[in-house]
C-alpha cells in the first residue's frame, strides 16, 4: 500500500498546486510527479538545460530555425514529377519549420523512434542513455512528447501516425499518445508486427518474434483506410459479373443486438420467390401470385430484420446472392470492392508477411551500398504496405526519424508501381560523433539519390532508376531577440521556406532586394526592403500570371496601399511576421 501524505502544516497555495496536480495526473502517465519542480525542469525537460532545443518564445538569444538548400544536392529526373524534400538536422527544429510549410499538409507520418533499449541507441542531451539511468523513461518520454505535438500540427484531418516500437517504450507511448497527445478515442490498432519469425533465441523465457506499430488517427471520424489488394492467387475466391468482382458476403438477415423486429419494425417484411427465379417485395406485403414463396426474417424461431429496406431490394437486385436447398431459401449480400477498384482486403491486427522481416531490410540496404552502412533498417515491404492503407495515392507522406531513407524509397516504388503522385519528407541527423556513417549525408541522401537515377547491385545487375524529384535542406537558425536586424535576416534567411510553402522552385528573377520564383500556375515573389516595391511591381507588370508576394514589413501590414494598382494581380503576405506567428503557437 503506498504511503499516505500527511497534509498538515501545508499552506493554501501549497495544498491548491498539489489539488492542480493531482487532477492534471491522469490514470497512467506520471513524469515523476513526487520530484520538486526544478529537478523535475533539470532532469526530464529538455527546454531547461538544451540548448538545441529552446525555442519557447522570442527570448533574447534563442535562436530560430530555418532552411537552407544544399547547392549541387538537388535532384531533378522529371520536371513534371513532384518535388520531395530531406531535411538534415535536429527532428525537433524540422519540425518547427515544417509547422510553417507544410501545417495541417501531411496525410501520413511514420516514425521509427530510438527503441531505449539502454544499449546505445538513445542520446539525450548529447548523451547516450544507460540501462541504469533511473530517469531513463521519463527522458525518452520528453523526448517523444515534445516531437509528437508538432507532429500532430502536420496532420490532415484525414491523417494517420504509425509509430514502431518494442517493449521496451510500448506501454508509456501508448500512454502518451492516449493521454497527451491523440487521445484514446483516436487510437485505431496497436498491430503486433513479426519481424523475426525464428525468434530472438538471445532473449530472457521466450524467443521474440516481434514489434508493435502503434496507430493514431488525427480525428478517427474523419480518417481514411484503405484495405490491401487481393493477390492474383486468391482471385479465385472472386467472381465477376456484369458489374465486376464479388463474393459472397453476409447473411442479408440481421444479427446482433439490434436484429429483434421491435428494435427495426421497419426492416421486418416477407421477400416472395416465382418459380420463374425473380423474387420481389410488395408494398402491401401481398405476394403477386398466390403460389409465390414467402421468405421472412426469422432465426431459430425468433422474428428479426432484414439488412436492407424494401427500395435498396428493388434497386438492388444485381447486389444479392440467392441460395436454395431444398425448400429452403438464404439471400445474400455480395461483397464487393470499390467501383472499378480489383477486389480488396481489410488487414488483420497480426501484422506478418515473409517480406517484413528485419534481415530484408539490412539486406536490401546493402544491394544499394554494397555493404552494411546502417543498424536495422526498416524492411521496404513493410513501409509501403503502411503507405497503401493510410495514404491516398497523391498524399503527402512524412518521415521525421528517417535513418537510412526506407519511406522515401518506399514512396518511389509504389509510386513506380501504381502510378501514383505520392511524395515524401524525411526529416534525419546526421548522427553524433561515433558514427561511422553520417546518416543524412551519407547513407540516407545517397540512397534516394540511387534509387531515383540506378544503380549496380551487389551481382553487379543494373537496377533501373525510379525516377522522381529531390531537394536537400539542412536546419539553421537566425537570432530571436526582436530586433530590426533578426528581423531581415529571418525574412533573408526564409526564402527556402517560403519556396517550399508554395512549392515554387524554379527561379525567375533574382536581385538583392527581391526575387521571384515560379509553380506550375502562379508566381511567388519575395520582397525583401519595403524601398523595392516599385521595382518588383515593375518586374511582374511585364509577367502574365498571377503573383503570391511577400513583403518584408515591420508588423503584419504587407503595404497593400502601395499595391493598389495591381491589387488584382497579387496576393500580399506580411513578413517575417507569418512566420513568427507559427513559432509563436507552436513553442508558447
Amino acid at each position: 500500500m503506498s504511503k499516505k501524505t500527511n497534509y498538515d502544516g501545508w499552506s493554501n497555495e501549497e495544498l491548491i498546486k498539489e489539488i492542480i496536480k493531482i487532477k492534471s495526473t491522469t490514470y497512467g502517465l506520471v513524469w515523476h510527479r513526487d520530484l520538486p519542480e526544478e529537478k523535475i525542469d533539470i532532469l526530464v525537460n529538455p527546454d531547461a538545460r538544451t540548448p538545441n532545443e529552446m525555442f519557447p518564445n522570442e527570448m533574447a538569444g534563442r535562436p530560430f530555425p530555418v532552411l537552407k538548400e544544399v547547392k549541387g544536392k538537388a535532384i531533378e529526373s522529371d520536371k513534371t514529377k513532384l518535388v520531395n524534400l530531406l531535411i538534415e538536422g535536429d527532428n525537433y527544429h524540422s519540425l518547427a519549420v515544417l509547422n510553417f510549410t507544410h501545417r495541417e499538409a501531411i496525410d501520413l507520418i511514420y516514425i521509427d523512434p530510438p527503441y531505449n533499449t539502454g544499449n546505445n541507441d538513445f542520446i539525450y542531451n548529447d548523451k547516450f542513455v544507460d540501462k541504469e539511468d533511473s530517469f531513463r523513461h521519463s527522458k525518452w518520454l520528453s523526448f517523444m512528447e515534445k516531437r509528437l505535438k508538432l507532429a500532430k500540427f502536420l496532420l490532415k484531418s484525414t491523417g494517420v501516425i504509425f509509430i514502431s516500437i518494442d517493449d521496451n517504450e510500448y506501454a508509456p507511448l501508448k500512454l502518451l499518445c492516449d493521454e497527451h497527445i491523440f487521445g484514446e478515442g483516436n487510437f485505431i490498432a496497436c498491430l503486433p508486427t513479426i519481424m523475426n519469425l525464428k525468434g530472438n533465441q538471445d532473449q530472457f523465457g521466450f524467443a521474440g518474434t516481434h514489434e508493435y506499430t502503434l496507430v493514431y488517427a488525427k480525428d478517427i471520424k474523419q480518417a481514411k483506410m484503405n484495405e490491401f489488394v487481393v493477390m492474383d492467387e486468391d482471385l479465385e475466391e472472386w467472381e465477376e459479373d456484369e458489374i465486376g468482382y464479388f463474393k459472397k458476403g453476409a447473411n442479408l438477415k440481421s444479427t446482433g443486438v439490434n436484429a429483434p423486429r421491435q428494435k427495426r419494425p421497419n426492416l421486418f417484411f416477407p421477400v416472395f420467390f416465382a418459380k420463374n427465379g425473380d423474387f420481389y417485395v410488395t408494398e402491401d406485403n401481398l405476394p403477386k401470385n398466390s403460389s409465390d414463396i414467402k421468405i421472412l426474417p426469422i432465426t431459430d424461431g425468433k422474428e428479426m430484420s432484414w439488412r436492407w429496406g424494401k427500395e435498396k431490394m428493388k434497386n438492388e437486385k444485381y447486389n444479392l446472392i440467392i441460395e436454395k436447398n431444398g425448400e429452403s431459401i438464404t439471400i445474400y449480400k455480395k461483397q464487393r470492392p470499390s467501383l472499378g477498384d480489383l477486389p480488396s482486403k481489410k488487414p488483420k491486427t497480426i501484422f506478418y508477411k515473409p517480406e517484413y522481416s528485419s534481415g530484408n531490410g539490412t539486406s536490401q540496404l546493402k544491394d544499394i551500398f554494397g555493404d552494411k552502412v546502417f543498424n536495422n533498417p526498416k524492411p521496404l515491404d513493410l513501409i509501403k504496405d503502411f503507405i497503401s492503407l493510410a495514404s491516398p495515392k497523391d498524399g503527402t507522406i512524412l518521415d521525421f526519424m528517417a535513418g537510412s531513407g526506407t519511406t522515401g524509397h518506399a514512396v518511389l516504388e509504389l509510386n513506380n508501381k501504381d502510378g501514383g503522385k505520392r511524395k515524401f519528407i524525411l526529416c534525419t541527423n546526421n548522427g553524433d560523433e561515433k558514427s561511422k556513417h553520417k546518416i543524412a549525408s551519407d547513407i540516407c541522401y545517397p540512397r534516394i539519390k540511387r534509387v531515383i537515377g540506378g544503380y549496380k547491385n551487389q551481382k553487379n545487375e543494373k537496377i533501373n532508376g525510379l525516377g522522381g524529384n529531390l531537394k536537400y535542406y539542412i536546419t539553421d537558425f537566425v537570432e530571436a531577440e526582436p530586433t530590426d536586424k533578426n528581423k531581415r535576416k529571418l525574412v533573408k534567411e526564409s526564402t527556402d521556406m517560403l519556396c517550399i510553402l508554395e512549392n515554387a522552385f524554379e527561379l525567375i528573377e533574382e536581385t538583392p532586394e527581391y526575387k521571384i520564383f515560379k509553380n506550375t500556375d502562379k508566381y511567388v515573389g519575395v520582397i525583401f526592403y519595403e524601398e523595392s516595391i516599385d521595382d518588383y511591381k515593375k518586374a511582374i507588370k511585364k509577367i502574365d500570371g498571377h503573383f503570391n508576394t511577400y513583403v518584408f514589413s515591420m508588423g503584419d501590414d504587407p503595404h497593400a496601399k502601395k499595391f493598389a494598382d495591381i491589387k488584382n494581380k497579387v496576393t500580399l503576405c506580411a513578413i517575417p511576421e507569418v512566420i513568427l506567428k507559427v513559432y509563436r503557437e507552436i513553442f508558447k
